[in-house]
């Protein structure tokens, strides 16, 4: 099952194959912060800011996940040429 960034009931992000792909663009998009440790565990760990989840979803159905991805990886690369 793909992935998503999610507010609430509402869908924010295109499906990913995997929840590390939606962590991954949630932090190249300043979504993720720290949280302070807890007790139990010895560094932060990181949340979403504004209650943003990462949740299972089903594809639209004209949707690939798989191309999302490439796509999402391919405008990244795109903006690091752009800033040297």
């Amino acid at each position: 099952m793909p992935y998503a960034l999610i507010c609430g009931d509402a869908r924010l992000s295109k499906a990913y194959p995997t929840e590390a792909d939606v962590w991954k663009l949630a932090r190249e998009s300043g979504l993720v912060v720290d949280a302070a440790s807890e007790e139990a565990k010895p560094a932060p760990r990181p949340v979403l800011d504004n209650d943003y989840e990462i949740r299972p979803c089903p594809a639209d159905p004209d949707e690939d996940p798989a191309r999302n991805k490439d796509e999402a990886e391919r405008l990244a690369k795109r903006e690091l040429q752009f800033m040297r």
